[in-house]
């Protein structure tokens, strides 16, 4: 069956003590709300409506796919009724709507679909998930009749301590009739210690109509339905996705050989048989192939990874790498690098905007930056490209079977022929033709000491 959802996130999130939005603080390489966003499409939906309020532009900005999404602005933010009152005109009048919060990053997609799945078999026109917490400290706690049916929801801020020692807690996840909760909405009373309409009150509301509301207990939603409303939270549920990750890693085929230091993004893939040693950082789009060996303490970010690659101890951003080679240790490739297969990029040596053809070699301690480097070229220790005139920068290209000799500048722009060989310590500023040496040094002079 269709539904809409929404998902509430105008508040500032006070408690974080940040100028973000609370919902653009980023967890596991997205934004808190992306994860909900992520949750509410996997459980079927094709219209969300987001009610943003505070920093809304810089919420949006954290959204990585806007598509089905649309926006509606609570301006003041005067509870949680209140936001969803800003959706009615944005909503069928008929049919179910999936409410949900944007702070509740843990929220798995099965766990909404099967809350959708007994909503609709209840026949009710209103479904409460709630969980069992051992700490439910700061939840609206679930009331039950003697029967255990439905009773009422009553905040933190106004339960008796009686109440307060009921361990069924609200997750501030619902399902609704689109036509009932708009209708009781319009009867929504804010006196209550925060003045605020709350949204649960609407449960009362349609409980006086005598119309049907279902309680739904997610079983294992425990860890699910925890917000992040500071940042000792957001380490938390941070750890959680975490292990998470690396657990569905685990079971598609790739050894983690300690999951407690290693930290992959969510949306980061990687292929079986590749080993991820402690230590290592995967973000972004990041993706690597199968049969590599990435780390110890490796940091890739935005980065593809081909088949049978080894990376130790290096930092890639944004770049593309392709089949069989071995990166490390400690090289820096930066944005725009391209390897080809089977290349070496070794100690200390850093890369950037460059392309480095097939099978060639940068072994140690040389930059190349602005460069394009043919098939089976190497470069000799120390060697540079000196691509910055101090206002441009100008490219360096350097043809196939090339062997460079150590300590050699470079001057861009500049270009070298097909196997050519380049004296070690020579500073390079003509373009050399192909099958020749260019060498560039000075006479010695020795001094004898007076």
């Amino acid at each position: 069956m269709d539904f809409s959802a929404v998902i509430l996130a105008a508040g500032k999130g006070t408690r974080m003590k940040s100028d973000l939005p609370k919902v653009a603080h980023v967890i596991a390489g997205r934004s808190i709300i992306q994860h909900v966003i992520d949750a509410v499409r996997g459980a079927g939906s094709e219209d969300i409506v987001l009610v943003l309020g505070f920093g809304r532009e810089t919420v949006c900005q954290t959204l990585t796919n806007q598509k089905d999404l649309r926006i509606a602005v609570q301006e003041q933010q005067l509870g949680t009724g209140h936001a969803l009152m800003q959706t009615e005109k944005l909503l069928p009048k008929n049919g179910t709507i999936l409410v949900t919060n944007g702070d509740t990053p843990l929220l798995r997609s099965q766990t909404l679909a099967d809350l959708l799945k007994f909503h609709w078999a209840s026949g009710a026109e209103a479904t409460v998930m709630t969980a069992i917490l051992d700490s439910p400290f700061g939840y609206g706690r679930v009331i039950r009749t003697k029967g255990g049916f439905f009773h009422r929801i009553v905040e933190e801020k106004d339960a008796t301590r009686e109440e307060k020692k009921i361990r069924e807690v609200n997750s501030g996840t619902y399902c609704f009739q689109t036509n009932s909760v708009f209708r009781a909405l319009q009867e929504l009373k804010n006196d209550n210690v925060q003045h605020e309409y709350y949204l649960p009150d609407v449960l009362k509301i349609l409980r006086r109509w005598r119309l049907p509301i279902s309680v739904y207990t997610a079983g294992e939603a425990q860890d699910e339905v925890k917000g992040v409303n500071e940042h000792l939270q957001q380490d938390e549920e941070k750890k959680i996705l975490r292990q998470r990750k690396n657990q569905q890693l685990m079971l598609d085929g790739v050894t983690i050989v300690d999951p407690d230091t290693t930290y992959i993004d969510w949306q980061v893939t990687v292929d079986h048989d590749t080993t991820i040693l402690p230590g290592t950082f995967l973000c972004g789009s990041t993706h690597i192939g199968k049969n590599c060996t990435i780390g110890p303490y490796s940091h890739i970010v935005d980065s593809d990874v081909g088949e049978n690659c080894t990376i130790q101890q290096a930092w890639l951003e944004k770049t593309q790498v392709r089949s069989g080679c071995h990166i490390g240790p400690f090289a820096h490739l930066r944005s725009q690098t391209v390897l080809e297969n089977n290349v070496l990029v070794g100690s200390f040596v850093e890369i950037k905007n460059a392309q480095i053809g097939e099978k060639s070699a940068v072994p140690h301690l040389s930059y190349m930056g602005d460069a394009q480097i043919g098939k089976q070229v190497n470069v000799g220790a120390g060697s540079i490209t000196c691509n910055f005139d101090g206002t441009n920068k100008h490219q360096t290209v350097i043809g196939d079977h090339v062997f460079v000799g150590s300590n050699t500048n470079f001057v861009a722009p500049i270009q070298v022929g097909n196997y050519a060989r380049i004296g070690a310590g020579s500073t390079v500023s003509e373009d050399v033709p192909a099958d020749c040496l260019a060498v560039e040094r000075a006479d010695v002079r020795i001094i004898p000491k007076k």
